[in-house]
């Protein structure tokens, strides 16, 4: 791989988290570690747990920095492969159950794991061609001849520690893109990378007692910086299978929960719950926010109405530069998402490479601690995803656009390949979804460019009423573009019942445009 040399804070990598979970083992045994609805795990039978798998992997012949591969909802089932994995010396690569079979297909034979792990309600994605693998299959909750049933895999595994000797160097997880056409990229981060966002642990309050809801799936980087570091401060995770707003409320109040980290999709929904205001919800501390930015009006109810402090961050997968809002001690800059990190570093570049001066909009690049490894077996994707300052150092290109205003916050625009040129003018398609969101018959909005004979591509709306809002596309557009600029204004409004989403919450755009622009190439060719 290439040599990225993240600036990493030498003072957090002197334990890795496999040894700081098995501590926690020996200092509490009797405390919870984790629970899934009525099922409840203390953190000696959780220890116990993970010996068993990594055991069981090793009894395989897994060999250190081997990929070993999950599909399943959130699970208690989940949480000890996933630990166990990495005591083995594994590397955890979780797969997205939202990728199509033929994409999960390609992220298995490219990362060749020892064995898969699969639970019933995704069987179905691998059916047709996970048996033609080389690997070990394993049943986490159904029964199949090409499986073998992980409870009784589990059963005969020795509850010794096996003690294998983890390097910072060695890989921890593998996340792939959700891409569908080609070789999604495998991102790979080592074990320093994880080990330097456990900073975090004590001044967010992991590590006193905390009670983490979890409800987004444990295959996305947004879950993982929530689930480690509460196993890393010794602490319980809670989580939920599915995410429902209603049922997120009940568990907040009955369990007492006290951290939670949620994205922004999810906010709006909870928000939005009925009753919100009858649920005892006195017991959280913080809450964080990630994946996308949080509208500046939805961070402001929480504030208002949801208890604890607000805390947003921004940053990928890949790594690389943080930001961090704390949006509780900053009311007037709901609309950014923060102030670079201590020990990160952020540029702002324009289409050629070159900073841009402070106040204008650039491509977003980033330097810090949490730096993934690269891009897996593909040197040539790390390398085009790199841009060097003029001593060399190495930072990530996020494809996002945004700007510093006077104080140091950072304001996003847009996604680069999302920004819409028409007529040669750049459009940066939130700007216009601020609009949208902002009327009264608007509860949810995109802004796609499409084909235009004039212009080249043109912005279009498309938008989720609220109930009982009964406004018509022209008027909603007209209402729009009284606001907007000349160079800014929306061809047209389409209605929609909603707006397809990724499990973590991001709109799907390409999903979007594909429709509009398929048409055009078809005229074309």
């Amino acid at each position: 791989m290439l040599n990225i040399d993240p600036p990493i804070a030498q003072e957090y990598l002197t334990e890795t988290i496999v040894e700081r979970v098995r501590a926690n083992a020996a200092a509490h045994s009797e405390r919870l570690a984790l629970v899934c609805g009525e099922d409840r795990v203390n953190w000696g039978a959780f220890d116990q747990g993970l010996n068993r798998v990594a055991n069981l992997l090793l009894g395989l012949g897994l060999k250190k920095g081997e990929n070993v591969a999950i599909l399943s909802a959130n699970s208690i089932p989940y949480a000890t492969l996933f630990m166990g994995i990495l005591r083995a010396g594994g590397c955890v690569t979780p797969l997205s159950s939202m990728a199509s079979p033929p994409a999960l297909e390609k992220m298995l034979k490219d990362s060749t794991p020892r064995a898969i792990f699969v639970a019933e309600q995704y069987r179905d994605l691998v059916d047709g061609f996970v048996q033609d693998l080389p690997l070990h299959r394993f049943a986490i909750d159904f029964e199949d001849a090409g499986f073998r049933p992980y409870a009784d895999a589990l059963a005969g595994a020795a509850t010794t520690d096996p003690l294998i000797d983890i390097d910072m160097s060695d890989p921890f997880n593998l996340i792939y893109s959700s891409g569908t056409t080609g070789t999604p990229k495998g991102i790979v981060q080592n074990h320093a990378m994880r080990a330097a966002q456990m900073e975090r642990v004590s001044p967010n309050g992991y590590d006193d007692d905390a009670r983490t809801l979890i409800s987004t799936p444990l295959y996305s980087n947004t879950t993982i910086v929530s689930f480690v570091p509460t196993l890393f401060g010794g602490s319980t995770v809670h989580l939920m299978p599915k995410f429902d707003a209603r049922q997120y409320l009940e568990i907040v109040e009955a369990e007492r929960i006290t951290h939670t980290m949620l994205v922004p999709v999810q906010y709006k929904r909870i928000m939005d719950v009925r009753d919100f205001d009858k649920f005892d919800l006195s017991s959280m501390r913080v809450k964080f926010s990630t994946s996308a930015p949080l509208r500046a009006d939805v961070k402001a109810d929480v504030l208002a109405r949801f208890p604890g402090k607000l805390i947003e961050y921004y940053g990928l997968t890949e790594g690389g530069g943080v930001t961090v809002l704390v949006a509780d001690e900053n009311p007037t800059k709901l609309h950014t998402v923060g102030k670079v990190a201590p020990g990160n570093d952020i540029r702002l570049i324009d289409a050629e490479g070159n900073e841009v001066p402070l106040g204008e909009v650039g491509e977003i690049c980033g330097r810090g601690p949490t730096m993934m490894a690269g891009y897996y077996g593909r040197d040539d994707l790390t390398a085009e995803y790199i841009w060097r300052n003029d001593v060399g150092e190495v930072y990530f290109r996020s494809g996002d656009m945004g700007q510093f205003d006077e104080d140091g916050f950072l304001v996003l625009s847009d996604r680069k390949k999302d920004m819409i040129i028409s007529g040669g003018l750049n459009i940066y398609a939130n700007d216009l979804e601020l609009v949208l969101l902002a009327d009264p018959d608007v509860t949810d909005a995109a802004v796609i460019g499409v084909p235009s004979e004039a212009w080249g591509e043109t912005p279009l709306g498309l938008v989720v009423l609220r109930d009982a809002a009964s406004a018509k596309p022209d008027e909603i557009r007209d209402r729009a573009n009284a606001t907007l600029g000349k160079s800014q204004r929306l061809s047209g409004v389409e209605i929609r019942d909603s707006l397809p989403r990724s499990t973590i919450g991001k709109i799907l755009k390409k999903d979007l445009r594909a429709p509009y622009w398929a048409s055009e190439t078809e005229t074309t060719t």
